[in-house]
């Protein structure tokens, strides 16, 4: 008897640890339990950065950019998002904003789709 009841316990044990990690599998992607699109609203600051390597880089658009950043693979899915490319983001472009940004630790040679982060 006390066997049984142990070998229950152990067994409702693993279902919950099984039940719990399908849940963190399937709630978090690139960017956690946001998507990349709406990361990419975000970043809204960084329109004109995004599209003229020469526009200057505001500090909000900085500060998105470092908070995103602190995941490249999150940075990287945002710029390659179907809402950055509805707003005329050009990801060659974008990808040199956390080097416009004076980043020191950016995650530089990080590869961005066929892009690689400077």
């Amino acid at each position: 008897m006390a066997a049984s009841l142990k070998f229950i316990c152990l067994l409702a044990l693993l279902v919950f640890v099984n039940i719990v990690g399908i849940g963190r599998v399937y709630g978090a992607g690139e960017c956690g339990k946001s998507t990349p699109d709406e990361e990419a609203m975000k970043l809204a600051p960084c329109a004109t950065a995004a599209q003229d390597e020469k526009a200057a880089v505001s500090d909000s658009c900085c500060a998105q950019v470092k908070k995103i950043g602190q995941n490249p693979s999150c940075l990287c899915a945002v710029l390659l998002s179907n809402t950055a490319k509805a707003s005329g983001i050009k990801p060659q472009v974008a990808i040199t904003i956390p080097k416009r940004c004076n980043f020191v630790n950016r995650p530089v040679g990080y590869k961005c789709g066929p892009y690689t982060l400077p």
